[in-house]
């Protein structure tokens, strides 16, 4: 049954990853229970919240980067090479957390660092912060001028 809203390809393929993030952190949510039930403290470990807490919030963030796919002027290609350096990160991101919490190895990744982890973070922030700009543009594009 069609539901009469017709998008994209790029903004479908958007919002099935924002939809697979989602239920990857109601998945954390359960990880993160199961410890807290179990620490004597009540707490789960610090990377076991921050996965569950960054991928809610990245699922949420990509039905936002669908509109701005969706109302975008660029094309459907340009807009996939930008959305998808965003949700690439967004996913390494999460898996980096999720890793950090599995092996208990830190609570700040920061401190004493894996050979990487810096020009891994420039790159997310190149590429999260270009990506959204090049979808930013094509809504005021198509949108506003």
């Amino acid at each position: 049954m069609n539901s009469g809203v017709a998008l994209g390809a790029d903004a479908k393929a958007v919002l099935v990853a924002g939809g697979l993030m989602f239920l990857w952190a109601l998945l954390l949510g359960v990880w993160k229970y199961r410890q807290m039930v179990t620490a004597p403290d009540g707490l789960a470990h610090p990377y076991v919240d921050t996965a569950h807490r960054a991928a809610l919030l990245y699922s949420f963030a990509c039905i936002l980067l669908a509109v701005f796919v969706e109302l975008s002027k660029w094309s459907t290609a340009v807009n996939l090479v930008a959305v998808g350096a965003l949700i690439v990160f967004f996913y390494a991101a999460v898996a980096g957390y999720a890793i950090h919490g599995k092996r208990r190895d830190t609570t700040n990744q920061f401190v004493d660092p894996i050979p990487g982890t810096h020009a891994f973070m420039t790159a997310l922030l190149v590429a999260e912060i270009g990506g959204f700009m090049v979808l930013f543009a094509g809504f005021i594009a198509g949108q506003i001028v």
